[in-house]
């Protein structure tokens, strides 16, 4: 195995599915999450641009009535013909130290699929910019959904990680990075400035000096 590169076990794949016919905003949520292949799981949706370390893209396969199963989701509404967009992306990276990892990326528009496609791209960008990042391959997966007549829709997009949470921290984490973190030497020194505390005063006690009468 070359340095820098991790074993890979971690597999998910991109999905996506529109629901134009919900009676109400969860009722379309619902319909999305079935034709995502999500309807029977227990759901968690993270947050965050990383990955496992060894995440591996892999074919869409059936999930098992009620496993968990982490999801990076972007969901986008719409009402009476209006339109939205959802999509996600992740991109395959090594930093500059030689550690492969895999970043994520969402969003959810009411602008057209070309404008959405344009966006969730440029966003992947500045996370891949911002950690100092170089890509090495990348995948984006995004949907339109036109709400029907008087009902509510569902644009989703989803990053599924099916097997992510029984793999262990160990195994799907890496070093720490120097030029990411801040060195305690350099950290700003908390100054505590407390006001002197009023002297305790005993029940039907009075206060003294000048008194103030808020009574109404």
């Amino acid at each position: 195995m070359k340095p820098g590169r991790v074993s890979r076990g971690s597999q998910g794949w991109l999905m996506t599915a529109v629901a134009p016919w919900g009676e109400n905003a969860e009722d379309a949520y619902d319909q999305g999450l079935v034709e995502l292949g999500l309807g029977d799981t227990r759901l968690i949706e993270v947050k965050g641009a990383m990955l496992p370390l060894n995440f591996e893209a892999t074919p869409p396969r059936p999930l098992p009535m009620g496993s968990l199963v982490e999801c990076h989701m972007a969901t986008a509404y719409s009402y009476n013909g209006s339109s939205a967009c959802a999509g996600v992306a992740w991109a395959s990276c090594v930093t500059p130290e030689g550690d492969e990892c895999a970043v994520v990326a969402t969003i959810s528009t009411e602008m057209d699929y070309e404008e959405t496609t344009l966006l969730l791209r440029r966003n992947l960008q500045r996370r891949l910019a911002s950690r100092d990042l170089e890509v090495i391959t990348f995948d984006v997966a995004v949907d339109e959904v036109t709400a029907g007549a008087e009902h509510h829709g569902v644009a989703m997009a989803a990053l599924i990680l099916p097997n992510s949470l029984s793999l262990g921290g160990k195994k799907s984490s890496g070093p720490i990075r120097g030029g990411l973190t801040v060195p305690e030497d350099k950290k700003q020194k908390r100054v505590d400035v407390k006001a002197p505390a009023a002297p305790a005063l005993r029940p039907g006690s009075k206060r003294s000096g000048p008194s103030s009468d808020f009574s109404l």
